[in-house]
């Protein structure tokens, strides 16, 4: 397939390509035709190269559309009918309708004008059809490149540029670079950019007149052209950039760049005046006493501005502090420890200023600015100090009332008179002398108090000077540990066995002591010489020890007198008299009783012993009841009339039958009494009480039992006998409670008492008319007339008859 291009120099000349690689004149035999064996020769064969068809350059913007670009042909038109046909970017693909193709002569040609800032190239297919549409060789491809114009302006790249230049800068010293953009061909001068600065405006305007920056005109790097950049005197500068493509000979377009000044700390700060006077309040710290004000011509709010203060003299305790006011940059002079105006009335500080950020070179070789500031301390009452807080003082807790603790406690620093007081002292063990400030013990401190901490007992001081101003402290005493309690021995009572076929046993007693630890445990436990013939003690640790004894001891009672000591320096000891009671016991270790004991001892009772015994009380008891029953029989014939049981057994002396229930009986000779157990209840009356007898092995009833007293010993004697003469009976009263006090197996004097049972039910009937069903006239009463004269009267109130 051939391509024909039209030349636009010459119109005329027209370069042709074909697709054939040989050109053959008509009528002339083919090589295939000639040699139809080569043909079918199945060595290689040399297959035929299409034209190369060179890119086809069409300009953009071209106002002659539609323009002919190339003519294709293909070498089987002179065979038959040729179509031919145009695709890829710009026919049938994006963008469409751009070029098209005469399918009868192959004639290609734009539609429309090309922009070349939007596609620079276009790739496209030839193709070469027969009528029925068969390929009739292979397509071609044809390039079109679009040639550029200059129809673009260079822009810039910022509305506004914007760069800074530190103030007294050497000329050359670079600022800022701008940069702008061509959409045109870069590879052609229409994209070549050229800078310059067509205008300078400083700020403030009119501050500065020459020209004071220079641009590269094609970097774009601006720098400055000139000294004189003072940022006290100008702030900045505002340029008008040009650019313009064609190498500065083709379109243009204008920028805006914005320089400002930046300050170097060429000016270091001064102070506004060289002396200042204030005032502080002693005993106060952390507030603000007072300013100083300093000027300085560099930047506000920046480094090279803002001031440093410094106190370089007068201040050697460290009572004043120097800061910054961050907005008015004012040195603010501060308290931090409290002045005494008695130490120093008055102080002279030398203060010095400078910069945070370092001074430049080019600032001026001035000295440091500095000043004077005079303080004066105003006097004010202040509170009594205390030389200690809290005030520690150790003691022995048996501390003699009336000893002095603790004097010379406060002083006043303006000296004045104090006054003392004891604020707090929650167990009243403390006095102070209002005057001087001695702490005097009121009384023996205990170190056992509930207000006493690990040891420590803590009050409160306070302590007053002539103005009103007080001050508090606290009391911290260490109480030490005396040896203030003898020991205590328990229990004082108990039981020892003394069965043969038992090893030895004895009485564990225990010792304690209110003291605490080294004046308690460990304690010691003695025997008197008179006591330890029949007794030991062993001590089994620091707080226990056994009691024992060495002979068989008789069963009984036996009062043995134990020392125990304890570890104080010096010791205390106590005598405790340990009431022991020796008896058989059984397996248990339990104190049997003596019938038990013999039944279980080693002589032993035989069987037909034993059934004699037992004979004798059944016997024993049979007569018992025998003489219960004919008493009762007696009683009855007595009471025969049934007319009431007042009726005695003699008729003529009733005063005999009848029973005076406020009479208690006229001692141990007095043998016709009334018998009181009759009016006990049989179920739960206890068991009488009796004088101790030791392993009686009889159980008594449940009384209440003693604390005041170590039970089981033997009771006193009561006064039995009354005093002939009434004027002794007050002795015998008392005599009697006394010895009711001191026995140890009654109840305590405030324990409830029992009273008598006077029986379930009587054979009597009642007494009272108000719950007899009958009337007062259904009554008979003739049987009162039997009684006597005293009776017949009675008899004769009921039944006028």
């Amino acid at each position: 397939m051939k391509a024909y291009l039209d030349n636009q120099e010459d119109p005329e000349r027209k370069q042709v390509w074909s697709s054939s690689e040989n050109q053959h004149k008509p009528g002339e035999l083919r090589p295939e035709v000639l040699y139809p064996w080569r043909k079918q020769s199945l060595g290689l064969v040399r297959v035929k190269r299409d034209w190369i068809i060179p890119p086809i350059r069409v300009l953009e913007n071209s106002k002659q559309v539609p323009e002919d670009l190339v003519q294709i042909k293909s070498d089987k038109i002179f065979t038959g009918e040729v179509i031919y046909k145009l695709e890829g970017p710009g026919v049938d693909q994006e963008p469409k309708n751009l070029f098209e193709i005469d399918d009868k002569s192959g004639v290609i040609r734009s539609k429309k004008p090309l922009d070349r800032e939007k596609y620079n190239s276009f790739t496209l297919k030839a193709f070469a059809l027969s009528p029925s549409g068969e390929r009739l060789e292979n397509p071609s491809t044809i390039e079109i490149v679009v040639l550029d114009q200059n129809d673009n302006r260079p822009t810039f790249t910022q509305n506004q540029f914007t760069g800074a230049v530190p103030e007294f800068s050497v000329p050359g010293t670079s600022v800022m670079s701008v940069s702008a953009t061509d959409a045109d061909d870069p590879a052609t001068d229409n994209a070549f950019l050229s800078y310059s600065i067509i205008g300078q405006e400083s700020i403030p305007a009119n501050a500065v007149t020459k020209t004071m920056f220079g641009i590269n005109n094609q970097t774009g790097a601006i720098y400055t052209r000139d000294v004189g950049l003072d940022r006290e005197a100008v702030k900045g500068f505002r340029l008008r950039l040009q650019v313009a493509d064609m190498a500065g000979m083709g379109l243009t377009s204008e920028g805006v760049a914005v320089i400002h000044v930046s300050d170097i700390n060429n000016h270091a700060p001064q102070f506004n005046s060289n002396m200042y006077s204030m005032a502080g309040v002693e005993n106060r710290k952390d507030y603000e006493m007072g300013r100083v004000n300093v000027t300085d011509r560099d930047d506000h709010g920046t480094g090279n501005w803002e001031a440093k203060y410094t106190i370089t003299k007068g201040d050697p305790s460290g009572n004043f502090a120097l800061s910054t006011d961050p907005v008015t940059n004012q040195g603010i002079l501060t308290v931090v420890k409290p002045l005494d105006y008695e130490a120093q009335p008055e102080y002279t500080l030398i203060l010095t200023v400078e910069n945070v950020n370092a001074l430049s070179n080019k600032a001026p070789n001035n000295p440091v600015s500095s000043a004077t500031v005079v303080v004066t301390v105003v006097n004010e009452n202040e509170a009594p100090r205390f030389r200690e807080d809290p005030i520690q003082i150790v003691v022995p807790e048996s501390v003699v009332p009336g000893t002095v603790l603790k004097s010379n406690l406060a002083y006043d620093p303006d000296y004045s008179e104090l006054s003392y007081a004891i604020s707090r002292d929650p167990e009243r063990w403390l006095d102070i002398n209002k005057q001087t400030g001695d702490i005097i013990a009121k009384r023996s401190f205990n170190i056992r108090s509930p207000h006493v901490k690990n040891n420590i007992y803590y009050a409160v001081v306070k302590v007053t000077d002539a103005g009103g101003v007080s001050t508090t402290a606290t009391l911290a005493i260490t109480l030490k540990e005396t040896n203030d309690f003898p020991p205590q021995l328990f229990p004082l009572s108990g039981t020892v066995c003394r069965n043969s076929n038992q090893r030895r046993s004895g009485l564990v007693l225990t010792a304690v002591d209110e003291d605490l630890s080294p004046h308690a445990e460990p304690f010691r436990f003695e025997l008197p010489d008179d006591i330890s013939i029949n007794w030991t003690i062993i001590q089994v640790n620091e707080t226990h020890a056994v009691l024992q004894s060495l002979v068989e001891q008789e069963a009984g009672e036996y009062a043995v007198t134990v020392m125990v000591s304890d570890s104080g320096s010096p010791a205390l000891s106590a005598y405790a008299q340990v009431n022991v009671t020796v008896c058989r016991c059984d397996s248990f270790g339990d104190c049997r009783s003596e019938a038990a004991a013999i039944l279980g001892s080693s002589v032993g009772i035989s069987f037909i012993a034993l059934i004699i015994i037992m004979a004798s009380i059944a016997l024993l008891l049979l007569l018992l009841l025998l003489a219960v029953a004919v008493s009762t029989c007696r009683r009855r014939h007595h009471i025969k009339k049934g007319t009431g049981l007042l009726v005695g057994e003699s008729e003529d002396d009733i005063r005999d039958n009848v029973l005076n229930y406020d009479e208690q009986g006229g001692g141990e000779e007095d043998e016709n009494a009334f018998n009181i157990d009759l009016l006990w209840n049989p179920l739960d009356a206890p068991p009488t009480p009796g004088s101790f007898r030791p392993v009686s092995g009889i159980p008594r009833g449940k009384q209440p039992l003693r604390k005041d007293a170590p039970h089981n010993l033997p009771s006193p004697t009561y006064p039995r006998r009354p005093p002939a003469d009434p004027i002794d009976i007050e002795d015998y009263i008392n005599d009697g409670l006394e010895a009711a006090d001191n026995d140890p197996n009654i109840p305590p004097y405030d324990t409830a008492l029992i009273y008598d049972y006077e029986g379930e039910g009587s054979l009597a009937g009642s007494l009272s008319s108000i719950a007899s069903s009958s009337s007062d006239g259904d009554q008979d009463y003739d049987y009162l007339n039997d009684w006597g004269p005293r009776f017949k009267k009675l008899a004769n109130l009921y039944d006028p008859r």
